[in-house]
């Protein structure tokens, strides 16, 4: 069953500072507690993240490829390979726009295809994960801007 989730948040950060946290790649586990580690092998296009949840999260590990990092755009995309979660596909993209006051909207979207029986509670679990993750994006970036 094809499913998108997407929350989109005005974060206090500019727009350049905030996709600078996305463009890092690495990470991970300082923007959202449920996220125990975070590693990276390679570089840009093509690297592979690799995540574990914390137990809290239920465990389980997490491994990405980097499809695209585009700076102008501000738009970061991914396809998880591996998870502990009832999808046969998942496709991260996450964009950064720019909003009034210096600040910076952003999109977290995920395009799943999940069994129909997880899809109650799969979709609104990703959407609180991913609302955290915009604002672990904001805390970051908030933390550069302000020590640069």
């Amino acid at each position: 069953m094809l499913e998108s989730v997407n929350p989109i948040k005005t974060i206090d950060a500019p727009p350049d500072a905030a996709f600078a946290v996305v463009a890092a790649i690495g990470g991970l586990d300082r923007l959202l507690p449920l996220i125990e580690s975070c590693r990276v092998e390679g570089a840009g296009v093509g690297a592979r993240r690799f995540l574990r949840l914390a137990a809290s999260a239920g465990g389980g590990d997490i491994e990405d490829r980097i499809d695209e990092i585009n700076h102008q755009r501000r738009r970061f995309r991914y396809t998880r390979l591996r998870s502990p979660f009832p999808v046969k596909s998942y496709v991260g993209t996450v964009e950064v726009r720019p909003a009034p006051e210096g600040r910076s909207e952003v999109s977290w979207r995920v395009d799943i295809d999940v069994a129909p029986e997880a899809k109650d509670e799969l979709v609104p679990l990703l959407y609180g994960a991913l609302s955290g993750l915009i604002d672990g994006i904001e805390r970051e970036a908030r933390q550069e801007t302000a020590s640069g």
